[in-house]
């Protein structure tokens, strides 16, 4: 794999960034892709919501087995969206607020700036909502809640 374009966020370190979207809903954000990729902007516009597939680029030692944000129990890594990860991949659903040319504005972003950006693809909420999903472990954690000295 190989960058597509770069995430433009106002986040310089890792303790500025946000853990989740949820906790960026006013991070304005800014995707510029590579100019050989802009054709496959074409519709874009017409989405509400993006998935913006990213590399964490400066996540860290990967351990498979790590406490989260969330709590101090250590859960498996597959079993978490904890960044350090063996293939470094990262997934984001932000607001799509517009487009210029290759570039797109976006609200929600939860990473570091200048972080290399893999794919996009639109949030289709006929296939990508599932109401009865089951939340898994985070279900005993209030979620909800912004975590302790996290944006």
């Amino acid at each position: 794999m190989h960058a597509i374009g770069t995430i433009y966020t106002p986040y310089l370190t890792k303790q500025d960034c946000p853990i989740q979207p949820q906790y960026a809903t006013n991070a304005a954000g800014r995707v510029e892709l590579l100019a050989q990729y802009a054709e496959g902007l074409k519709d874009i516009e017409t989405f509400s919501h993006i998935y913006l597939l990213y590399l964490f680029d400066r996540s860290g030692e990967i351990i498979l087995a790590r406490p989260t944000f969330l709590d101090e129990t250590p859960h498996g890594i597959y079993a978490s969206r904890h960044p350090c990860r063996p293939n470094n991949i990262g997934l984001s659903i932000v607001r799509l607020l517009g487009r210029d040319g290759s570039a797109l504005m976006v609200e929600g972003v939860d990473m570091l700036n200048e972080t290399p950006l893999l794919d996009i693809k639109p949030y289709i909420p006929q296939y990508d909502a599932i109401p009865d999903a089951n939340p898994g472990w985070t279900a005993q954690v209030p979620w909800r809640q912004k975590p302790e000295g996290r944006e």
